[in-house]
């Protein structure tokens, strides 16, 4: 019988990018995995099955060079690509291995090539059950169930697994081999990083020899176990399950300090190992992630930046137009001028306004003009301001003041002992704490988000003005996130409330990165007297996305459109709840509308319901940011899937245990530290 070899290998793996070219000993891991698998007795031909993506073109140059054959075919369809390579050397067997198993034993498959001749099998291998560590794994098939597989199989999973359809459609008759002792816990795998220094390990301790067998490896990890420590908490065939965007971002938590540049968009803050994480598209309310798979955003839309909907088409166009006549010069772009006359425009109170392009740029820019209008360095605050060291100040003293303002966990680490005792935070609608700290410290700043989880009691924002008049206070509202969710500008217009600075932010530029701080004149002139400058704060895309953001939701009133659908989606949460009997809380403004269910177990149903609604088809926690394209069938589909996710909390608040039905981790409830 002819038997050919099929080695699947590519540079791009998602986890450990261009893995098969490391070097061990200055041998790269499929040189290693080759010369290890040419040992082999019963192999007539080795071929490396690779994609036709340009980035593999040194495996295939490395790969001829050693004198294999080399085919290059689908980069998603592998089953495609299996049967290509095997087809022109007519094959009766094939056997399948993997490019991340460069501790092939020539033995171990020359044993399943025999089992699967003496069971008359159509395929076998020795992963089912698994008993040999994982990297030794071989599946042996026939060439005919090769072909059929492909001409039949019709799921991407698997065709892009290659033998899931031989092994469960039924049709061909499978086999398995297991050693008499179970060592599938054994990691022997290159995945990750730390795969590959195991490997590097062995293949040190055993150099110069490359041709030691799988029992002599086994010899040193009982003789050495510290060799092998550093991935055995990984998961044996944990590829197989997790998709793209998991696995990158695995991938990024080793190189990028908690994995991303958001705290918020942390995949651990919605759905533990199981989130998608990247996505590769994103269009209207509707999020496709890197496997392609379609979600509708019924959660924090790109955390409030997205009112018009992603990628709204005059937005867009207006940036591609800036693109073609030249993002930045030595000379500044008109539009900085325009957008800040028409910020004035709809705020008459301010003269004069900053540019920047992120939230918490545009808090230490107010902090910082405020403090040099009034000479003074103290402020009170309320909310959320950023991450800046003038805010995480108020944790110097006491690491739990902020964790009343939407921060919980967090510690001070890198900032000034010098800044302690500057800022005090105080509670919203607590005017007695507010007056009490203007008359026991030298207040020279008030800063406070308008409105966020509740709205102002007892003409709270009132006496907050007119304590900071007679105090002669810089009063600054924070409407990076509330702008222009329920009027044309600053929330603090619905309340007839007129602070002396205001900021504004995600919003105003629907996706482009661009935030607003406003102020008196007399007050924004003193950022004349220190300095605040930036190179990119000068760029052409922000101010000129914000322009047409204002014109476009002053054309549809878009503020007035997600006001009313929040609410709308705010009662059919009440009415979801009282059907299942289910206590739960509401919060936020409407166009950022949230809920929290009364429970011990709240955490645990946040993650519950993200885990069956992503099942479903919907990004969806407990709490959903308002966009123009969230259409009145948008929000009935996803309640029609919501009800039975209700349901199954009911019977968890009657005494089913909710962490039986969890797939993975609760979620983060704050900031955690990422390991």
């Amino acid at each position: 019988m002819k038997t050919v070899a099929i080695v699947q290998a590519r540079m791009g793996s998602t986890r450990l990018p261009n893995k098969v070219m490391r070097t061990i000993n200055g041998i790269p891991l499929i040189e290693l995995l080759l010369k290890r698998l040419a040992g082999a007795k019963r192999i007539d031909r080795i071929v490396l099955a690779t994609s036709d993506d340009p980035l593999n073109k040194p495996l295939v140059d490395h790969v001829q060079t050693l004198g294999y054959d080399v085919f290059q075919g689908s980069e998603t369809d592998v089953l495609d690509r299996y049967y290509q390579a095997a087809s022109p050397y007519h094959p009766d067997t094939v056997v399948r291995i993997t490019g991340d198993c460069p501790l092939i034993d020539p033995q171990v498959v020359d044993r399943a090539i025999v089992e699967y001749e003496a069971q008359g099998a159509d395929y076998l291998s020795n992963t089912a059950p698994p008993t040999y560590p994982d990297g030794l794994d071989t599946e042996v098939f026939s060439y005919h169930a090769l072909q059929l597989a492909a001409q039949q199989s019709v799921n991407p999973g698997d065709r892009e697994h290659v033998t899931p359809f031989i092994r469960t459609s039924g049709q061909f008759k499978t086999g398995n081999f297991a050693h008499e002792t179970d060592y599938s816990a054994e990691r022997w795998t290159v995945d990750e990083l730390v795969d590959f220094e195991v490997i590097s390990s062995v293949f040190g301790h055993f150099h110069p020899r490359t041709d030691f067998g799988w029992l002599e490896v086994m010899a040193l990890r009982q003789a050495q176990p510290a060799l092998f420590q550093a991935n055995q908490h990984l998961i044996r065939n944990e590829g197989a399950v997790m998709g793209t965007g998991q696995k990158l971002w695995k991938r990024a938590k080793q190189v990028i300090p908690g994995g991303n540049m958001l705290l918020s968009k942390r995949a651990e803050m919605f759905l533990p190992d199981q989130w998608p994480a990247y996505f590769s598209k994103a269009k209207g309310c509707k999020v496709w992630d890197l496997d392609g798979k379609e979600y509708i955003d019924m959660s924090i839309m790109g955390i409030g930046t997205n009112t018009l909907g992603y990628g709204h088409p005059e937005v867009d166009e207006a940036v591609r137009k800036t693109i073609d006549a030249g993002n930045m010069s030595t000379f500044n772009c008109p539009e900085e001028v325009y957008l800040a006359e028409k910020l004035i425009e709809l705020h008459p109170w301010a003269d004069m306004v900053r540019l920047a392009r992120t939230g918490g740029e545009a808090n230490a820019i107010a902090i910082r003009i405020a403090r040099a209008a009034t000479g003074k360095d103290k402020v009170a605050i309320c909310g959320y301001h950023g991450w800046h060291d003038w805010y995480l100040s108020a944790n110097l003293g006491d690491d739990e003041n902020l964790s009343g303002h939407l921060l919980p966990g967090l510690e001070p680490k890198g900032v000034p002992q010098s800044l302690r005792g500057t800022v005090f935070p105080f509670n919203y609608n607590d005017f007695a704490q507010l007056e009490a700290l203007v008359t026991v410290n030298d207040i020279g700043v008030i800063k406070m988000e308008v409105a966020r989880n509740m709205g102002p009691e007892d003409n709270f924002l009132h006496k907050v003005r007119q304590l900071a008049t007679e105090r002669g206070i810089v009063l600054i509202f924070d409407e990076c996130t509330s702008g222009f969710r329920e009027t044309f500008g600053g929330v603090h217009k619905k309340y007839g409330v007129e602070p002396d600075m205001a900021m504004f932010g995600k919003a105003l530029g629907n996706g482009y990165a661009i935030t607003a701080t406003l102020g008196r004149r007399e007050i924004m002139e003193a950022a004349q007297s220190t300095f605040i400058s930036s190179t990119f704060w000068t760029e052409r895309i922000g101010p000129t996305a914000a322009l047409k953001t204002l014109e476009v939701m002053e054309k549809l009133q878009s503020w007035e459109t997600i006001t009313q659908t929040g609410n709308q989606i705010r009662q059919r949460w009440q009415q979801l709840a009282d059907r299942h009997g289910i206590s739960i809380a509401h919060w936020g403004l409407p166009a950022l509308a949230g809920f929290t269910i009364n429970s011990p177990n709240a955490l645990a149903y946040k993650t519950l319901i993200t885990q069956e609604m992503l099942s479903k088809g919907y990004l969806a926690g407990t709490s959903v940011y308002v966009c123009t394209e969230h259409t009145a069938e948008v929000v009935d589909c996803f309640f029609k899937e919501l009800d039975p996710v209700f349901a199954c909390i009911r019977e968890c608040e009657d005494g089913r245990d909710v962490m039986g039905l969890l797939k993975g981790p609760v979620c983060h409830a704050g900031f955690k530290r990422l390991n």
